[in-house]
């Protein structure tokens, strides 16, 4: 399966993602651990991307296809894959459909997880995250046994710069300037599906499922 996981910021798209790695054996593709990985590799793209990263501005849309390119040609995505964080735009959408054009391999399914804005923020600004491990907890609804502490590793947890209250305004506005264009571009080519993502992450879980098979 090919599938891309579509969603606002604090949708669950990780979440989901990396549920759907373990029970399909095919890897999650996240594009910032792809950037961060390229980064701190010192290749070509990646010095590119460290320079876009390192002035607070984003990565160029052909810097990351060609980091996507590369990690679609590793031998473990053969089988398919689980690309989690892009496309953002229809412009990415177009670039990327030319890209799987050449590497012959189209998409299946793009599932996007919907949930209201109202509940995405909360999710955002109470989210932390271990900086040994990255594992994820919440403030309120996954707090951890011991304060500030990972239950996992015993890691540091901490808020992520892109979780503060005016780089979550951000994202969501800009998500909502580009989500409506990008849904309509894969709905009439027939690949777009919704699931519920209030719901518990179990049972979203099983709605992909169902909608993969």
């Amino acid at each position: 399966m090919r599938i891309v996981l579509m969603g606002a910021p604090g949708s669950g798209k990780a979440t989901q993602a990396k549920q759907l790695e373990r029970t399909l054996g095919i890897p999650r593709i996240a594009t910032g651990s792809l950037l961060r990985a390229a980064a701190a590799a010192g290749t070509a793209p990646g010095q590119q991307a460290r320079q876009a990263l390192d002035a607070g501005h984003l990565v160029p849309d052909d810097v990351v296809l060609e980091l996507i390119r590369e990690r679609l040609r590793e031998p473990d995505a053969a089988g398919g894959f689980v690309l989690e964080g892009f496309p953002r735009s229809v412009a990415q959408a177009q670039a990327f459909d030319t890209l799987l054009a050449e590497l012959r391999t189209p998409l299946d399914r793009v599932i996007q997880i919907d949930m209201p804005e109202d509940e995405l923020r909360p999710r955002l600004l109470g989210r932390r995250v271990c900086s040994d491990c990255g594992a994820v907890f919440h403030a309120e609804s996954r707090p951890p046994r011991e304060s500030g502490t990972c239950d996992v590793c015993g890691g540091e947890l901490v808020r992520r710069r892109d979780d503060s209250q005016d780089a979550v305004e951000r994202r969501l506005a800009t998500y909502a300037e580009h989500a409506p264009g990008l849904l309509d571009y894969y709905a009439q080519r027939g690949l777009l599906y919704h699931v519920n993502g209030t719901r518990d992450s179990e049972l979203v879980y099983d709605e992909i499922r169902a909608l993969l098979s």
